[in-house]
């Protein structure tokens, strides 16, 4: 298929050069990786890239990428991150060896579709520890692990934790103390080893990198460091990798000189918004065939930095390319870099075009 626009570029051997940074960085600290594939909607080139790259498994929310990674690796273990709905368990179970619980009845739901499949099923255990998505409470953990140790078909293998997701809790060595310590009393309480401590996600490169991350956090679970090259605390590079992985292509549609400002009185913009002008006087500006059905504009930053993101709508995306260092014409295609965000939605909108290019 010939590539056309709107289309998201993927660099298999850029984000390769990511894989190798990280999942040498903690394989040298003797943790496992699960590599997070569900940023890109577990496209296969990405896939690819983690298993040829070393990845001790692989890891995603959906169960319907679990499924596809299952049919594509079925030798390489599979983790699902969001926590099971109970009325999902026998997928959860038919479709990943691992998952992450704070429920138990969810475990028990777990268990009786492992007993019904003939198929055990390891648990990971999340604490909460002050990010405040998912995860018991410290002072509950205990008495959960010892309950979910009863239940047949079912592995506690060990206690995770996320931070940086939802509340924006930086990881710290103290905190990953916490997880140690509450360990400590579960093994007390029920002679299980729980060897696994998965101490979390991309914001825990940071601490690793900088020698502060405890040596008994022995699994992350790691996605936005390896795709995107990024610390996900302040969005900056991490040490050795590339930002230039994947590229959101779109086209010009219509250029021309006009206003900054709109003329007439204003009321909201099509989702709700007041939108805030600047008056840069009239200016050369280029609508492409890009919009928020495919992508968060907000997320965009402009590969010529010459370019404004000035907004845009469902399907047009607004520019300023009156400082462009190339003189655009209608056709002509326009590069940006996503950040997360912009990626996910990029993933999975069916709008845009995946192409997948070779090469550095």
């Amino acid at each position: 298929m010939d590539p056309h626009t709107p289309r998201l570029e993927i660099y298999p051997d850029r984000i390769a050069e990511n894989a190798r940074v990280i999942l040498d960085l903690c394989h040298a600290h003797g943790a496992q990786v699960a590599c997070v594939s569900k940023v890109m909607g577990a496209h296969p080139a990405l896939l690819r890239t983690f298993v040829e790259g070393g990845a001790d498994m692989l890891a995603d929310s959906r169960l319907e990428n679990l499924a596809l990674i299952a049919e594509a690796y079925p030798d390489v273990p599979r983790l699902l991150l969001r926590l099971p709905a109970l009325g999902d368990a026998e997928r959860v179970v038919r479709y990943a060896d691992y998952s992450l619980n704070s429920s138990l009845e969810t475990l028990q739901a777990l268990s009786a579709a492992a007993g019904k499949l003939s198929k055990p099923h390891k648990a990971i255990i999340m604490v909460d520890l002050g990010d405040l998505r998912e995860g018991v409470w410290p002072d509950r953990v205990v008495g959960l692990v010892r309950d979910a140790a009863q239940l047949p078909h079912i592995e506690i293998v060990g206690l995770g934790i996320n931070l940086a997701c939802y509340g924006g809790v930086i990881p710290t060595t103290e905190t990953m103390q916490v997880l140690i310590d509450i360990r400590a009393a579960c093994r007390e309480a029920t002679g299980l080893p729980l060897d696994m401590l998965s101490g979390g996600n991309s914001a825990n490169m940071p601490l690793l990198m900088e020698g502060g991350m405890p040596q008994e956090i022995n699994h992350f679970r790691i996605g936005e460091a390896i795709i995107l090259g990024r610390n996900v605390l302040d969005r900056t590079p991490l040490a050795g990798t590339r930002q230039d992985g994947l590229r959101v292509v779109g086209e010009v549609i219509e250029i021309a000189r006009k206003p900054s400002i709109p003329i007439g009185t204003r009321g909201q913009d099509a989702f709700g918004g007041q939108v805030e002008f600047v008056d840069r006087g009239v200016r050369q500006r280029a609508l492409l065939n890009l919009g928020r059905q495919d992508v968060d504009i907000d997320g965009l930053t402009p590969e010529d930095a010459g370019v404004i993101v000035l907004g845009g709508s469902s399907d047009h995306l607004v520019l300023d390319v009156s400082d462009a260092h190339q003189t655009l014409s209608l056709g002509d295609e326009v590069a940006f870099w996503p950040n997360y965000s912009a990626l996910l939605a990029a993933s999975t909108s069916p709008y845009v075009q995946k192409v997948v290019i070779k090469g550095l």
